[in-house]
């Protein structure tokens, strides 16, 4: 049994996968699920964006590799579902032990988050990293307990609340004195400020409530 697992975190620029490219036509941010590969080669895609992701859906539509696009609204994001003909280079990674958690496409750059088990399993995935163009290593450290409850989604939040309070602890908003406004944090996700308060809102209630019961 390895005792060690390790949290990593790739960026990937230049790729043309229609997602990528989407929001750099659109200058948006997209949060995505990992993509579920089929037999066919088809990859099953879900991902949402920020309440100004105008023109999204149409560039998306619009791309000849997307098929059956699912378009709806909930708490001011907007959630895509679709098929996708072009190989994501998160597959590459896969493929070498990668155990993807979250995507993040903005203004066409990827950054993917996730976990590798043991230093060997890392070494594989460096060198499929290495083969892919675009794909530079940004982070690498050991799983902690609390990276792991992270990791596996053991709280109950939404995506949208997720990505709020993660975007406001690394900017700072939690800090005495602040590092970021509402204001800033809400640019950050590309949402509006009383968007972003709302998901702050409901995302602390829901962690608090299963911290304290």
């Amino acid at each position: 049994m390895i005792d060690e697992c390790l949290v990593v975190e790739f960026s990937v620029t230049g790729d043309d996968c229609p997602l990528a490219e989407a929001t750099r036509e659109t200058k948006t941010t997209i949060d995505a699920r990992p993509p579920q590969l089929r037999r066919d080669d088809y990859a099953l895609l879900r991902f949402s964006a920020g309440e100004r992701a105008t023109g999204l859906a149409e560039a998306l539509d619009s791309d000849d590799r997307i098929r059956y696009l699912h378009v709806s609204t909930t708490d001011s994001r907007t959630n895509f579902r679709c098929l996708s003909k072009h190989p994501c280079v998160v597959h590459a990674l896969t493929d070498e032990g990668f155990m993807a958690e979250s995507l993040q496409y903005r203004e066409g750059v990827e950054r993917y988050t996730g976990a590798v088990v043991g230093h060997d399993v890392l070494q594989g995935v460096l060198e499929a990293a290495a083969e892919t163009v675009g794909v530079s290593l940004e982070r690498v450290s050991p799983l902690r307990g609390e990276d792991d409850e992270a990791v596996a989604q053991r709280w109950d939040l939404t995506p949208a609340q997720e990505a709020a309070l993660r975007t406001a602890l690394g900017r700072g908003y939690f800090s005495v004195p602040r590092g970021a406004t509402a204001s800033e944090v809400a640019a950050e996700l590309d949402i509006s400020k009383s968007a972003f308060l709302e998901r702050l809102r409901r995302g602390q209630a829901a962690l608090f409530g299963q911290v304290f019961g």
